[in-house]
Formats: structure tokens, sequence, C-alpha cells
């Protein structure tokens, strides 16, 4: 584990854009118990991949007509429980980090893993999420 100091800026990033920060099981379990749609990000620290995927999830958020409901976020490899919680959710999916996932009432319907986030640049990697947003958190009209 990284000193909490290091990290304070990347978990900020995210908590600026709107996203909540999940620390505990507990924190995760309640947050895809809510209704809709949930965006979960498992944020980490690693330059190379979430330092693309951080500017790109703000990016989709800030451009996208379609949000999801509730939007969370883990820390790999300083908030473990809640992190392994999270992973749980990914249906026999390994684990990877940096990974944006949507699910769907506590089911998931999108992962984006960091073999995808380490090829794209942030512009791509916001391009791909607005997508998904669109497929998976866009409101049915009446």
């Amino acid at each position: 584990m990284y000193p909490e100091l290091m990290v304070i800026p990347m978990r900020e990033e995210l908590v600026r854009a709107g996203i909540n920060e999940t620390r505990t099981a507990e924190d995760v379990d309640a947050a895809l118990a809510q209704p809709g749609t949930t965006l979960l990000v498992v944020n980490s620290i690693c330059g190379c991949a979430a330092g693309k995927m951080r500017p790109g999830v703000r990016l989709a958020l800030a451009n996208s007509a379609s949000q999801p409901d509730n939007k969370i976020t883990v820390f790999a490899g300083q908030d473990r429980e809640a992190t392994e919680r999270a992973r749980s959710y990914f249906e026999g999916n390994p684990p990877t980090s940096p990974a944006i996932a949507i699910l769907r009432d506590g089911k998931l319907v999108y992962l984006m893993q960091r073999y995808v986030i380490e090829q794209a640049t942030a512009q791509q990697i916001a391009g791909e999420l607005v997508r998904a947003f669109d497929e998976f958190c866009a409101k049915a009209s009446a």
C-alpha cells in the first residue's frame, strides 16, 4: 500500500467528477443495492493506465447526455476489502486495475478492463464510455 498522502490527488480527481468513494465492502454492497445503473470505477495508482482512465471517465461524464444513476469508485491496493467486493460483482472476469464497469440493479452489463485502457487514449476511453452510457444508461422516453 502506498502512503495515503500519495493517493489523495488520484482519489480526489474522481470525487470532483461526482463519483462517490466506497471504502468498505459494506459501502460497495449498499451502493450496488440501489436501483438503476451504477458506474463502478476501480481506481489505481498505475500511471500508465489509470493516468488515462481517470481523465477518460471525467470526459465521458462531462460529455454524455446519458448518465448512470449512481457513480462509485474503489481504490485498488488501498481499500482492499472494498475492491475485492466490487470485483466480486464482475462475474468471472479476472481482476484488473484500473477497470470501469456499469451494473444495472447490481448485475454487470459492461466492463472495460486494463488491457483495453492501456491501449487507448483518454479521449478514446471517453468515447467508448459515452457509447456505453448511451447503450446501458439511457432513460426510456415516455
